[in-house]
């Protein structure tokens, strides 16, 4: 599941990063608007590659989920999937990082290691 975390998280920025640009992409209908949006993304290495790790990272969280216990994995692999995409924009200068995301960050940690603090004292008392 870290795997996961980190290919969700890391790949995000990059794929918003990679997506700059598609709000000049005009056309004179809806159809042909989502035509050329998805060209503009299938056609941009910038945006497919991010794109691609973050699919294997899906793929690998359906095959996770088939051996691991859901209440755990869901709040875990997503809360901690937001971490990662805020340090890794932070390392990629999008934006200065406010303290109350460093907050938010630290009650995420806190969080998700209740959880698994919890999960782990229910399985070793059973």
């Amino acid at each position: 599941m870290a795997v996961t975390i980190v290919l969700w998280g890391v790949t995000n920025p990059f794929m918003k990063k990679g997506a700059q640009g598609l709000e000049t992409v005009k056309a004179t209908s809806v159809y042909k608007q989502f035509i050329k949006e998805i060209a503009f993304l299938v056609t941009n290495l910038k945006y497919l590659l991010p794109f691609l790790l973050n699919q294997c990272g899906s793929v690998l969280y359906f095959l996770t989920l088939q051996s691991t216990d859901i209440s755990l994995a869901v709040p875990v692999s997503n809360s901690l999937t937001f971490v990662f995409t805020a340090m890794t924009g932070s390392f990629l200068g999008e934006e200065k990082v406010h303290k109350n995301t460093y907050l938010g960050m630290i009650l995420i940690l806190s969080g998700t290691t209740l959880c698994c603090w919890d999960k782990l004292n229910k399985t070793v008392e059973s």
